[in-house]
């Protein structure tokens, strides 16, 4: 694959320097990045190149619902078989030109070769596509972070193309210390936003309310932590029932249910 470009290594960029001079790449850390989730299902994406990035990026956007048109004269044995099944569309030939981005949201090139990397980001340029020609920053009006992702939770890390082994050893990081407990809480409290909103007349009433809940004592996350199970409970001093050995999800909803009560008494 085409490494992001560095002094002395040859030039894999639109400039066609010869050998990198960098300049292409100058003013990258300086880029103020519009950081965006974009909702892809139902929308064509193209990706260009058949070989193990190109496999890491249709998996990427099959993720999210992605119409994905895989263009390469041969492909990874994964990518065959999601063509076989019907979950892509295999063109099995070179990038023809910009007739292969009619009606293409995205376009993502991950080739070998420096010329299609470049036609590729043209054409999508003149299209006001987006368009990323994988580790090559100077061909991409759009990067792609590093991804911790565990529905509904997305968490996006970027170095803004400085490292992305740096990049790698965050989302390793972040996906020891957010794990599943943090998904699961957002799915509850999602749960309970129609309650919140037909009940809570303005916006500061809710703000408060699912405040109290994501920073309360007991803590939800430790008790989604901890929970193991079981319906076994300890009743506190006025009669509220704290969830001691509930299943996380079981303890998280008597939180929900204890602060609508709250609500309730003072209205």
């Amino acid at each position: 694959m085409p490494a992001q470009a560095y002094a002395g290594k040859e030039c894999v960029c639109q400039l066609r320097r010869g050998i990198c001079d960098q300049s292409c790449v100058q003013g990258m850390l300086d880029t103020p990045f519009y950081i965006a989730c974009l909702k892809l299902t139902g929308r064509r994406c193209v990706v260009v190149g058949g070989g193990e990035i190109g496999l890491e990026k249709v998996e990427g956007l099959l993720a999210c619902d992605g119409q994905v048109t895989l263009i390469a004269p041969t492909a990874q044995a994964a990518l065959q078989e999601y063509a076989s099944e019907g979950s892509i569309r295999w063109e099995q030939r070179a990038y023809a030109g910009a007739a292969d981005l009619d009606g293409a949201f995205m376009a993502i090139a991950a080739t070998n070769d420096t010329d299609v990397n470049i036609a590729v980001f043209d054409d999508a340029e003149r299209r006001a596509m987006l368009v990323n020609v994988v580790d090559v920053p100077p061909l991409c009006n759009f990067i792609l972070p590093a991804i911790v992702r565990m529905s509904p939770l997305a968490i996006a890390i970027s170095t803004a193309g400085a490292s992305p082994a740096l990049a790698k050893r965050m989302k390793r990081e972040i996906e020891a210390q957010f794990g599943a407990p943090y998904a699961r809480l957002a799915v509850l409290l999602n749960e309970v936003r129609g309650w919140a909103k037909s009940t809570l007349p303005t916006y500061q009433e809710r703000k408060e309310f699912f405040e109290g809940i994501v920073n309360g004592d007991p803590d939800p996350i430790a008790l989604l932590r901890d929970g193991d199970g079981t319906d076994d409970r300890n009743e506190l001093d006025g009669g509220l029932a704290r969830p001691t050995a509930l299943s996380g999800e079981q303890a998280v909803r008597d939180l929900i249910a204890r602060a609508q009560d709250a609500h309730a008494l003072q209205v």
